[in-house]
C-alpha cells in the first residue's frame, strides 16, 4: 500500500500509549508541549521513494516538492537527501531552500504574482526555472534579468481546461482560473519570448490541475493536452521544447472515506499517455507536496473543557484549533482522531472536537467516536503534515506550536515553539503614544 493511502504514518503502533518513530506520542506532549506537530521521517522517505519507483520506467522524470505544503530546514534537508527537488512560490520559500544548501539549479519558481525583489531574489541565488504565469510577468523578468545580465529558463504555465473533482478553492487547471495562460494566448507570449524577451529561454510547459486529487485519468488528458501543444508551438514557431512539468495534486486518505489512487497508478497514467503520443520529452517534472507529507504529520492537543447542549452534542474543547488547523474552516475538511492515553477504552462516545478560538466556526471534527475524554487527556489527530504548519497564524494572539521530526526512538525539534515574545518583537510603538515615566 502506498504511503498517501494510510490514515496514519507508516510507523504507528498501538501500546500502551499510540507509539508513531518508536516514541510514545503522550511522552511527546509531556516533553515539547501541545499543540505539537509531529513528523514521522521514515513515512516522509518512504513516499518519496514510493514516487522514485513508481516513475523509474521513465528515467528523465523530475521529482518537484510542492514547497507550500510544508517548508522547514529539516524537511527541505530530507526531500532533498531522497533526490528532490524544490517547486516555490515566493521569496521566504526560496531563502529556505537555499539556506538548507539545496542546488538551486534543481528548484523551479511558481506563482501568479511574483514581486521584482523575488524575482531579483531569485536570480541572485541561480533558480534553475521559472514558471512564467501571465504577461505581465514575462516583461517584469526579462527586465530584471537584462539589468542583470543574466537569462532566465522558463516554462509557460498554462490552464490546460481540465476540471477535478475536488473542492473549488483547489482546482487550478479549469479555464476560469487565476493561474496561467489561457491555451488561446500561447501564440502571442511565444512571440513575445522570441522576438522581444531576449533574457528569457523558453524550455517548455507548466500545468497544475488541482489538489487532493482522487482520479487519474485527468492527469492522462492533461499529459495529452500538454504534448500536442509542444507539438503545435514546434509547427507554428520552429520551437523545439524539452521540458513538461505537469504539476501535482495526488490525494490523502483523511478518513475511511477517501480512497486516493496509489503513486503506481498515477505514474501509470502518465506514462501511458507519454507513449502513447511518442515525442521525443527529455524531462518530466512532477510536482508532488500534499502526498509527500501529509500522512507523516500528525497534531497533538490537551483536552481542556466540555459542554453537553441540552438535548444536543457533547463539545470537547482542545488547546489547539483554526489558528494551527485551518483547514476544516476553509474547505470543510475532514480529519481522523484517536485518543493517545486511552487504547484500551473500548466504550467511545459521539463528540465533537473544538478550538479554543474565538469563532463559532472553529471546529476540528465533528461526530467524532471518541473514548470517555477527560481535561489532560492527549488527542492525536492523524494526516495534518500538509498545509497546517503552512497555513498556521496567531490569531488571538496565540504562539504558534512546536514542530518535531521522529525516527527510530528519537525526537528532535524542527521548530520551537513561539514565545509570547515572539509575538511581539516586531510591535513598536511610536514615541508620540509612549507612556511618561
Amino acid at each position: 500500500m502506498s504511503e498517501n493511502q494510510s490514515i496514519k504514518p507508516v510507523t504507528t503502533e498501538e501500546k500502551n500509549n499510540l507509539i508513531i518513530g518508536g516514541c510514545d506520542l503522550a511522552d511527546l506532549a509531556e516533553k515539547y508541549g501541545t499543540p505539537l506537530y509531529v513528523i514521522d521521517e521514515a513515512t516522509v522517505r518512504g513516499i518519496c521513494r514510493s514516487y522514485q519507483d513508481a516513475f523509474s520506467e521513465y528515467p528523465n522524470i523530475r521529482m518537484m516538492y510542492a514547497c507550500k505544503a510544508l517548508c522547514t530546514s529539516a524537511i527541505i534537508r530530507i526531500l532533498d537527501e531522497e533526490g528532490f527537488g524544490f517547486d516555490v512560490v515566493s521569496a521566504g520559500e526560496i531563502y529556505t531552500v537555499y539556506n538548507s544548501g539545496v542546488d538551486m539549479e534543481k528548484v523551479l519558481f511558481n506563482g501568479n504574482n511574483k514581486s521584482k525583489r523575488e524575482i531579483e531574489l531569485a536570480l541572485d541565488y541561480g533558480v534553475g526555472r521559472f514558471s512564467v504565469d501571465n504577461f505581465y510577468e514575462a516583461e517584469l523578468l526579462n527586465s530584471v534579468a537584462s539589468a542583470k545580465n543574466k537569462q532566465a529558463d522558463v516554462l509557460l504555465r498554462i490552464t490546460p481546461g481540465i476540471e477535478c473533482h475536488t473542492h473549488d478553492y483547489i482546482k487550478t487547471g479549469q479555464t476560469d482560473s487565476k493561474f496561467g495562460f489561457d491555451l488561446s494566448q500561447i501564440d502571442d507570449i511565444v512571440n513575445l519570448i522570441k522576438n522581444d524577451y531576449k533574457n528569457l529561454n523558453l524550455r517548455g510547459l507548466h500545468a497544475h490541475i488541482g489538489s487532493q486529487i482522487f482520479e487519474t485519468q485527468c492527469y492522462y488528458d492533461e499529459v495529452e493536452i500538454l504534448v500536442k501543444e509542444i507539438a503545435r508551438i514546434k509547427d507554428v514557431h520552429g520551437i523545439s521544447l524539452n521540458e513538461m512539468n505537469i504539476g501535482g495534486g495526488l490525494g490523502v486518505k483523511y478518513t475511511e472515506a477517501d480512497n486516493p489512487p496509489p503513486v503506481s497508478v498515477l505514474a501509470r497514467a502518465v506514462t501511458s499517455a507519454m507513449h502513447k503520443y511518442a515525442i521525443d520529452i527529455p524531462i518530466i517534472y512532477i510536482e508532488p507536496g500534499r502526498s509527500v507529507i501529509s500522512t507523516a504529520g500528525v497534531t497533538l492537543y490537551t483536552v481542556g473543557s466540555s459542554k453537553v447542549v441540552p438535548g444536543g452534542k457533547k463539545y470537547v474543547a482542545l488547546d489547539g484549533g483554526m489558528a494551527d488547523n485551518p483547514r476544516p474552516s476553509m474547505y470543510q475538511a475532514k480529519y481522523t482522531a484517536e485518543v493517545v492515553n486511552k487504547l484500551n477504552n473500548k466504550e467511545p462516545e459521539k463528540v465533537t472536537l473544538a478550538g479554543r478560538y474565538c469563532e463559532s466556526g472553529d471546529i476540528l471534527i465533528e461526530d467524532a467516536e471518541l473514548s470517555g475524554l477527560e481535561p489532560g487527556d492527549i488527542i492525536c489527530v492523524y494526516n495534518t503534515g500538509a498545509y497546517n504548519y503552512s497555513m498556521a497564524s496567531n490569531y488571538n494572539r496565540v504562539e504558534k506550536p512546536a514542530m518535531v521530526l521522529v525516527n527510530n526512538s528519537h525526537s528532535d525539534i524542527i521548530v520551537y515553539r513561539e514565545t509570547l515574545d515572539d509575538l511581539i518583537s516586531k510591535d513598536c510603538i511610536p514615541d508620540r503614544l509612549k507612556k511618561n515615566d
